[in-house]
């Protein structure tokens, strides 16, 4: 993984359909959430490569990545995605 700790390969935002563009177009987006009472977070794309590839950097497991066809926004159809779930250590702290 090439990017800094001060450059993170991924990006937020506040607005949900901001977020999902950005992963329509081959960008990470994390969006945060509470499951259970537990911070979590999805790193979600449509670009299954850059997700292993981050996904190795992180220590994750391979086959805990999900497969979750999403609907772009722009036009309403669904469009392959896939998502890591981050739980625990592996939620980036917010910036």
């Amino acid at each position: 993984m090439s990017e800094s700790a001060a450059d993170p390969p991924f990006r937020e935002f506040t607005s949900r359909r901001d977020g999902m563009i950005h992963a329509m177009d081959g960008g990470l987006w994390l969006h945060r959430h509470v499951y259970g009472g537990h911070q979590m977070a999805h790193l979600v794309s449509t670009d299954r490569e850059r997700l292993i590839e981050i996904g190795r950097a992180l220590g994750m497991h391979r086959d805990r990545l999900q497969y979750k066809p999403l609907k772009d926004p722009r036009t309403g159809e669904r469009r392959d995605a896939w998502h890591w779930d981050l739980v625990g250590r592996f939620v980036p702290p917010k910036r």
